[in-house]
């Protein structure tokens, strides 16, 4: 059995994407990180970064239970568990790969960035709102250019380069970003959305997520520090 330990958020929905689409039995268990429940012990056992989503695998490679933290690393478990959503060559797989880091180290972090100092920011920063809009947009091109070939980012298929990409832009107003700018992706979000199991995986905690007003929630999220 598989468990998966989420939340609402873009990294989480990436997960629960998959394993909606790979049609795999699992559990999903809440981590409110509103509420701090990510530096729990026993999460911190799974997750020493003290993010969500994390996941464990009663039957892991070798038989025995496994625990995987970070979300793209998840993602690849899955894909090679399974043998899916990760081409079919090598050559392929080196592709999706390439997207999926593309995803984890440039757009979830900028997007990331944008959507902070656009919305929750405690003073707006005239240069910071400016620089992290500006490289959205510059993402959201190279997004757009790359599905101009096969309409998905990677092997001329859904692959969990997709997976990982997807969430980040349902979020494309907060982070400034109009999609009629960039047709290919906006072509691709709406058929990406229109999965059921896309629909099923955006759905796990969806309706527990709550807006980040509370101060000491805020606190949580965006104030800690080597010793926290």
């Amino acid at each position: 059995m598989i468990t998966l330990y989420t939340w609402a958020t873009p990294n989480g929905k990436k997960v629960s994407i998959l394993l909606e689409e790979l049609g795999l039995p699992y559990r999903a268990v809440a981590v409110d990180i509103g509420k701090g429940e990510q530096f729990e012990p026993d999460f911190l056992r799974i997750s020493p970064n003290n993010k969500i989503p994390a996941l464990v695998d009663s039957e892991g490679p070798d038989g025995k239970p496994i625990s995987v933290f970070e979300s793209g690393a998840i993602l690849v478990y899955l894909a090679g568990k399974t043998g899916q959503f990760m081409g079919k060559t090598d050559r392929q797989r080196y592709e999706v790969l390439q997207w999926l880091m593309f995803q984890m180290g440039g757009l979830g972090p900028m997007l990331g960035q944008a959507h902070h100092f656009r919305l929750y920011a405690p003073e707006q920063i005239a240069y910071a709102v400016d620089r992290y809009t500006k490289e959205a947009h510059r993402l959201y091109g190279v997004l757009d250019k790359a599905l101009a070939k096969t309409g998905f980012l990677a092997a001329g298929a859904y692959t969990i380069a997709d997976i990982a990409c997807w969430p980040w832009t349902a979020s494309h107003k907060n982070q400034g970003v109009d999609l009629q700018q960039f047709p290919n992706v906006l072509d691709w979000y709406n058929r990406i959305a229109e999965r059921p199991a896309v629909q099923k995986g955006i759905a796990v905690f969806a309706d527990l997520r709550k807006p980040l007003t509370d101060d000491k929630a805020r606190a949580l999220l965006f104030g800690q520090t080597a010793k926290s």
